[in-house]
């Protein structure tokens, strides 16, 4: 799996107490052209699985190369992860987001669907966001990687 180049995303939502969840994913991809649906894959043993398996809403905020530290709080267990206060919120509504994401997908959740040791979340997009320019952070052999401008080539991870 470690060949498999991957963007980097953090997925965000609000449970129903007010609380923020979010972490880091990989494993987020475009289920359907018609209606527009993203899957992101939540691994069953982490903390946010509850919330994010269960949540109305989500977004998921595309990461650009400027997101590294970003990406690595949220991939980390037991700290809070909306501390920095990077992230604001999607507008009028609670739910946070990465105001200077490539790209943010406000979703409704669809569903789950149970794959191995992951549940795929289901979530039909509602409103996109995007920022034009930069350049987007990808995962690749268990390490942060930068697109290539040559067809075909990934740079050495950064």
């Amino acid at each position: 799996m470690a060949e498999l180049v991957a963007p980097l995303t953090i997925v965000t939502t609000v449970d129903e107490n007010g609380r923020r969840w979010g972490f880091t994913a990989s494993s987020v991809t475009s289920g359907s052209l018609e209606p527009p649906l993203l899957l992101v894959g939540v691994d069953r043993r982490s903390s946010c699985h509850a919330a994010i398996t269960s949540c109305r809403e989500f977004v998921v905020n595309v990461l650009g190369e400027q997101h590294r530290d970003l990406a690595r709080t949220f991939a980390t267990h037991g700290v809070d992860r909306f501390a920095g206060g990077e992230l604001g919120y999607w507008p009028d509504s609670d739910l946070p987001c990465l105001l200077d994401a490539k790209a943010a997908f406000r979703c409704v959740s669809s569903g789950t669907l149970a794959v191995g040791d992951h549940d795929l979340l289901v979530g039909s997009m509602v409103a996109t966001r995007l920022n034009v320019g930069g350049t987007p952070l990808l995962w690749y052999q268990r390490d942060f990687a930068l697109p290539a401008r040559e067809a075909g080539v990934v740079r050495n991870p950064v």
